[in-house]
């Protein structure tokens, strides 16, 4: 679940991780109240959106005056905000924080996120944070510092200075440094989280450090932990579709593509899409069904390819093992179909427990369907299948 920026810095000062003070608002005339109320002579308008790099899209603005905070925050509400990030088709800005601007030397970058490489929680730095950092580490990647926290251990003072000397901090600022370490440690594990990135993180002109933007990621698995995360949730900045298949307990990622995926099992997605795209295909959507779905989610994650109007083909892919069977797939696509019909082509490769009685149901239930015995058949045939009714 990703937190919008406000709400990320909320969540951090609890642990004692500054921030520049702000207010949310929904309307000019609350941002022109947050400005007067905050105090001082300069502010930063941000558009609140689930989305990096606003500043080079116009969604962040420094102004100088309440007149232009007015101008700032009606030129934003309302807008659709293209970043490399959102799209071509942006994101609704709904409201901006208003914040006051402060003056800082220098921009350092400062995460903690899961480290699939090394299997750890590591802390990713470098000397200098900003809005180009991905295409200043793609281009250079010695310039990312790592600190792999063991987790039986801790992050430890020793460990966290020495990074913090690499970043280039000295005497107070790296105390301070240390300490904001060893808060978003603790932050991250307190808050199940899966990423939690400041950038930048500011040394200000008085020497001290301050979180100028942060993005936070709670991991979804974990939200019954936490109730008052959940509540965070802004369903707003969710796709439709993908809103509706979390209700489903599917997971969900809608794409760009004209073909339909329903596969169970995220690895067996993945290979999915994978050689939809080595075909020439393009994929609509990444859909997992759990292994404890029942007839009546795979038959509302059907219904939801059967509903997007840019599906020309549509695969399901499913090894039955476990808990969730084959024939259990069949029954509910075997529904979903009644309801709301089907109006293009089917391929379906279905294995492993009752696959055979898959198949007999499907038949039985009269819908059209091709059967494919091997993925990479699958996969052929959906991808020529597309571009039929394409043409």
């Amino acid at each position: 679940m990703n937190l919008h920026e406000y709400q990320s810095k909320e969540l951090l000062s609890r642990y004692g991780i500054p921030s520049p003070r702000g207010q949310l608002a929904a309307s000019t005339a609350e941002a022109r109240a947050a400005a007067n109320a905050l105090g001082g002579s300069s502010w930063a308008v941000k558009a609140q959106i689930h989305a990096g790099l606003r500043q080079d899209a116009g969604g962040v603005q420094v102004v100088s005056s309440s007149d232009a905070v007015t101008a700032a925050a009606e030129g934003l509400l309302g807008r659709r905000l293209v970043t490399p990030q959102t799209g071509a088709k942006g994101k609704l800005v709904r409201s901006v924080y208003v914040e006051e601007a402060i003056g800082y030397a220098r921009e350092l970058y400062l995460a903690v996120l899961v480290d699939r490489t090394a299997g750890r929680v590591s802390l990713i730095a470098a000397r200098e944070g900003g809005s180009d950092i991905e295409a200043r580490v793609a281009a250079s990647p010695d310039q990312m510092l790592r600190l792999v926290v063991e987790s039986d251990q801790g992050l430890n003072d020793a460990a966290a200075s020495d990074l913090a000397t690499k970043l280039g901090l000295v005497g107070d600022t790296r105390d301070q440094a240390v300490e904001i370490m060893k808060a978003m440690y603790k932050a991250f594990g307190d808050l199940d989280a899966s990423l939690i990135e400041i950038n930048p993180l500011v040394v200000t002109n008085e020497g001290g450090l301050s979180a100028l933007d942060v993005k936070m990621v709670i991991d979804d698995n974990a939200l019954f932990r936490h109730q008052d995360l959940a509540a965070l949730r802004d369903e707003d900045e969710l796709d439709p579709a993908e809103l509706e298949a979390q209700r489903f307990a599917l997971n969900y990622v809608q794409l760009d593509g004209s073909i339909g995926v329903m596969v169970n099992g995220a690895g067996l997605a993945l290979a999915t899409v994978d050689l939809l795209k080595q075909g020439g295909g393009e994929p609509a959507d990444f859909m997992d069904i759990r292994p404890e779905a029942t007839r009546t989610q795979v038959a509302d994650g059907f219904r939801l390819l059967l509903r997007n109007p840019k599906i020309r083909a549509i695969l399901v892919n499913i090894y039955g093992g476990g808990i969730l069977r084959c024939d259990t797939v069949a029954e509910g696509i075997a529904a979903a179909c009644k309801s709301e019909g089907l109006r293009v082509p089917l391929i379906v490769r279905v294995a492993g427990t009752n696959g055979e009685l898959a198949r007999k149901i499907l038949k039985a239930q009269g819908v059209s369907v091709i059967f494919a015995e091997s993925i990479g058949q699958a996969a052929d045939l959906v991808v020529a299948a597309a571009g039929r009714e394409a043409a």
